[in-house]
């Protein structure tokens, strides 16, 4: 059985935890492709306004409930709340990140694939037929896109059964600042190809006309959401594990300071060279995986540029995959008595069996849809739209009503302190408002 009095043993180490918890693909390949579609810059102005004004104040309260209750996300809603409905919330959670982690790491995978392609060479020599071929292909194939699945979800078990400090807190203590690093350096070399200051204008100068546009809203919200890893009850877990000593709000102000950091830094490595060699930045989700690989054949040194890519992709993916398993496995350990290795054994090949369909989404199981929609894409969909919104407004309810408002400042250590205030404000009022948008628009389009 797991121990109750798992801690971590550092504030950096934890900090890098969470940091590692929300950079991963979404700050890297989602993130890019979205800006490209709503207009850089602007784009880039009102996702980190929704950062500060949703995103911060939802990730105190999801540390706080998980500090509060000093248990998994079950035992964090059940003594959040006296409402029957909201007590029984932590499971939906606890199902959410499992079903999030079932077709995350089919596209971790593909992001490992291509890391093995482009350093063994494989990549590159399907140039001659084509990037979207050698994808197309990739993606159809009857069990290689389950090998790749299989092996990210793996990497994820062999962390996390190492344990809180010994897996997860020391991995992402070598392993961010290594990311960090070659995130820095591609973007350096990006900076140096003809015409990177279009790149730069795209992202940091806004075209004001886009802010008339409503659905920008909706991508920046739901984005911010995606980004830090918000309404999946990761960092009510992650929080569960916080000695007293460790102040919330100044801890969760680095992390998505650093989450959006590795966001921009990422834009300025991908934009300047989508520009440098004519591409549209409005090429969608196929940017880093078809259209990119192009740019890295075409582009001084690109081959390594393109390992360092993929290898950058898949170890961010990696981090947020960790984060997700943990979450289901700190419950079922708890609630079934099983050992830390046992129970992520069990939830590893559960959730492998579970994103088998969107591993085969677009090969043998091509023919079948949800809504119209590919078995990925629709579980990414409902994921996004529907189970993220829902579990942050449900934890904005809880935190920001049912607790008493001095018991929930004084669990963060803002009681007394004017920022408790603004936080207590923005959490019963901002940020749902914002979330119910982001419901809105999905339920009318």
């Amino acid at each position: 059985m797991m121990n109750d009095k798992i801690q971590w043993q550092s504030r950096g180490g934890f900090i890098l935890a969470t940091i590692g918890a929300a950079v991963g693909i979404g700050n890297i390949w989602r993130f890019s492709y979205v800006a490209g579609e709503n207009g850089g810059g602007a784009f880039l102005i009102i996702y980190l306004a929704c950062v500060v004004l949703l995103g911060l104040p939802l990730l105190i309260a999801e540390l706080a409930l998980g500090r509060r209750s000093q248990g998994d996300a079950v035992d964090a809603f059940r003594n959040g709340s006296e409402a029957k409905g909201l007590r029984q919330f932590g499971w939906i959670c606890v199902g959410g990140a499992t079903l999030i982690l079932s077709y995350y790491a089919v596209i971790a995978g593909w992001a490992l694939k291509y890391f093995a392609g482009a350093l063994t060479g494989s990549l590159w020599h399907s140039a001659e037929s084509g990037f979207g071929d050698f994808f197309n292909t990739f993606i159809a194939d009857g069990g290689e896109p389950v090998v790749w699945q299989g092996a990210m979800l793996a990497g994820a078990a062999v962390v996390v059964v190492g344990g809180v400090s010994e897996g997860i807190e020391r991995t992402n203590r070598w392993l961010m600042p290594v990311l960090a690093a070659l995130l820095v350096l591609l973007a350096i070399h990006a900076l140096t190809l003809p015409d990177a200051g279009k790149g730069l204008e795209f992202l940091f100068s806004p075209d004001w006309k886009v802010f008339s546009e409503p659905a920008i809203y909706v991508s920046a919200i739901g984005q911010a959401f995606f980004s830090i890893g918000l309404g999946m009850a990761i960092f009510v877990t992650y929080g569960s594990y916080l000695p007293r000593g460790f102040p919330i709000a100044s801890s969760a102000s680095a992390t998505v300071f650093g989450d959006s950091l590795f966001a921009i830094v990422a834009g300025i490595a991908i934009f300047p060279a989508v520009f440098a060699f004519g591409v549209d930045p409005k090429a969608g989700p196929e940017l880093a995986f078809i259209t990119l690989p192009q740019i890295f054949l075409e582009m001084p040194a690109g081959k390594i540029a393109g390992v360092g890519f993929f290898l950058l992709l898949s170890a961010a993916a990696l981090t947020s995959m960790v984060a997700l398993l943990e979450v289901p496995v700190a419950t079922i350990a708890r609630k079934a008595g099983l050992s830390r290795r046992t129970a992520t054994a069990i939830v590893a090949l559960a959730t492998f069996v579970l994103g088998i369909p969107s591993a085969m989404s677009f090969g043998l199981l091509s023919e079948t849809r949800i809504l119209g929609a590919p078995i990925l894409d629709a579980v990414d969909a409902f994921s996004s739209n529907i189970l993220l919104p829902s579990g942050g407004i449900l934890i904005a309810i809880v935190v920001g009503w049912r607790i008493q408002k001095a018991d929930a400042l004084r669990t963060v250590d803002l009681l007394g302190n004017p920022i408790g205030t603004i936080w207590i404000w923005l959490l019963r009022y901002i940020v749902p408002l914002g979330i119910a948008i982001i419901l809105i628009h999905t339920a009318i389009t």
